[in-house]
């Protein structure tokens, strides 16, 4: 998939203009960011991409600040030669797990990940990748159905495996995550992945215990329909990808369609919150 990347200037801006501004910019089809100096990179799919709708969401910024920007295409090559350059320091979540690439690694744990996310998005390095990994090393996945909603580089998926999941179903739009879940999953030597390539259309004749889903707000709110339906009775639901102030609505759709909350946490404003699917 090739990506639209709006680079921001936030020289002078306060700490906590990338996290309004990225909150805005989701509402116009932007679906990751990347914080650096001075700078807030955002990218958008290609075909999904408006400049009237950026410009829309931009005259909706809270906060009176002159913003300027660039713009260009990224193209799927590209991706691949920016991770091929960069590879990531090994990330350790509650001194249970390490998530390092093929070429690092550090200590001993009691769970091991080897992510190459040279194709795609999702080295555990986000704060709402710890926030889901920190919730699952707490949830009894023993011969559980699990269902990865916007899988990345199968990060989740594979940790749902090795934390004793039956079956794991991770799909995600973009090819590139699509492929590389499956090199990853090979890298692990994990056999009971299996990935697609699409989006919530997908979920039919589908049934799963628990529901990992680290996506943009939009996309959860837009298909919290399609989850709800999947999910058995008593099924577990892990929502991220969000900022704090966007919990409350999450919890209404949520709640609208049968799932009670159980727990949220918060970690540099990104939130995880975890539902359990309610008897009629």
């Amino acid at each position: 998939m090739n990506y639209i990347e709006v680079t921001f200037d936030l020289t002078c801006a306060d700490d906590f203009i990338p996290d309004v501004l990225a909150a805005q910019l989701g509402n116009a089809g932007f679906e990751s960011f990347v914080q650096e100096k001075d700078k807030l990179l955002a990218y958008c799919p290609e075909n999904l991409f408006s400049v009237s709708k950026m410009q829309e969401a931009l005259s909706l910024f809270p906060i009176l600040l002159e913003l300027t920007y660039e713009t260009k295409n990224i193209r799927e090559q590209n991706w691949n030669e920016e991770w091929e350059k960069n590879s990531f320091e090994p990330i350790i979540i509650d001194n249970k797990c390490i998530v390092h690439s093929p070429q690092k690694n550090i200590g001993d744990f009691d769970i091991d990940i080897i992510i190459d996310p040279h194709l795609a998005f999702g080295t555990a390095s986000h704060e709402t990748t710890q926030l889901i990994i920190s919730e699952m090393l707490n949830i009894n996945f023993s011969e559980t159905e699990v269902l990865d909603m916007g899988c990345g580089t199968g990060v989740l998926s594979i940790l749902a495996s090795k934390l004793n999941a039956k079956n794991v179903t991770a799909i995600d739009i973009d090819k590139f995550s699509y492929e590389n879940t499956i090199h990853n999953a090979a890298l692990n030597r994990i056999k009971n992945i299996v990935a697609k390539q699409g989006d919530a259309s997908l979920l039919h004749d589908m049934n799963f215990d628990v529901i990992l889903a680290n996506i943009n707000r939009n996309i959860l709110l837009r298909d919290m329909p399609f989850y709800c339906n999947v999910l058995k009775e008593n099924g577990i639901i892990l929502f991220s990808g969000f900022y704090a102030e966007d919990i409350k609505r999450i919890e209404e759709s949520a709640e609208a369609h049968r799932l009670q909350k159980i727990s949220e946490r918060i970690k540099n404003n990104w939130a995880v919150v975890t539902f359990k699917k309610c008897r009629q």
